[in-house]
């Protein structure tokens, strides 16, 4: 598709804004999101977005980012340039629906591939926790494609767990292994009185303020992975980081691998970090 979007906006802009357009997008489900839009064809926007329509019938809506990930939910803001007037959609990853609004729910169609490798790591009869669990992307993937006793997940933005609630329903097959509570990590999960074999932050901006509550849900031989943004050149941060909560825990840990789950800029990666945790 990335390939083709210029050579079908071709005969609705000149040679020097075909070179001007964006070649990195996002689709989840029936709707296309930029990121980026250049200053430069702000009035071609509409006449851009109605030839992405035409070209490509399973789009209805065209998006732009007008406001970065931000505030208390982490959620971006964006601008209809053409199509139905709807920030919601059904996107399918994985072998599972989810709806969602995507302006009001934080979510990365990029993530697929980083999901599935988590769902393949779990074990049969698992119990597992997601924490900041959204729109139960996580919890659906696992479920669906691995074999877990059952699957925790919290979400403290309101709209994204009536999402997830949702999505159960939409995956009803896999739903009753799936558990879902709203509310804040902090407070909840020092009442749940359980322990887990694998808990997953994907969280990726200050998750690692959060890794002192996984540290004391975690079992022993337990497996945690935790997101973050870092500058690959200074990868070692992120043992520093794990250092200090394992030494204020006592506990005793291994990193397993360190995998890029995307790049957001020159050198700075997403990526996951797997623990396995012992006394």
């Amino acid at each position: 598709m990335k390939q083709n979007l210029k050579f079908y906006l071709k005969n609705t802009l000149n040679e020097k804004e075909i070179q001007l357009m964006p070649t990195s997008f996002d689709v989840i489900g029936s709707i296309m999101i930029f990121a980026e839009f250049p200053k430069e064809l702000v009035k071609k926007e509409k006449l851009i977005g109605n030839g992405i329509l035409e070209h490509y019938k399973h789009i209805k809506t065209v998006l732009k980012k007008t406001r970065k990930f931000s505030g208390k939910y982490r959620t971006p803001k964006y601008m209809i340039i053409a199509g139905e007037k709807t920030k919601e959609t059904t996107y399918k990853e994985n072998n599972v629906f989810i709806k969602l609004d995507v302006e009001k729910v934080y979510f990365s169609p990029r993530l697929s591939g980083e999901r599935m490798r988590i769902a393949k790591l779990v074990k049969e009869n698992e119990n597992v926790l997601v924490m900041f669990s959204g729109s139960a992307i996580y919890p659906l993937v696992i479920a669906k494609n691995s074999n877990p006793k059952i699957i925790y997940g919290i979400e403290i933005n309101p709209t994204a767990h009536k999402y997830a609630l949702e999505n159960l329903k939409l995956n009803k097959a896999i739903a009753d292994k799936i558990k879902l509570i709203k509310g804040d990590v902090k407070k909840i999960m020092p009442k749940l009185n359980e322990k887990f074999d694998r808990i997953i932050m994907p969280l990726p901006k200050n998750a690692d303020n959060f890794l002192d509550l996984a540290l004391k849900s975690i079992k022993k031989g337990g497996f945690i992975h935790l997101y973050h943004f870092i500058d690959w050149n200074e990868i070692e941060k992120i043992k520093g980081i794990a250092e200090k909560e394992f030494k204020k825990s006592k506990r005793k840990y291994k990193i397993m691998s360190i995998v890029k789950c995307g790049q957001y800029g020159p050198n700075i990666y997403r990526v996951c970090v797997d623990f396995k945790v012992s006394w």
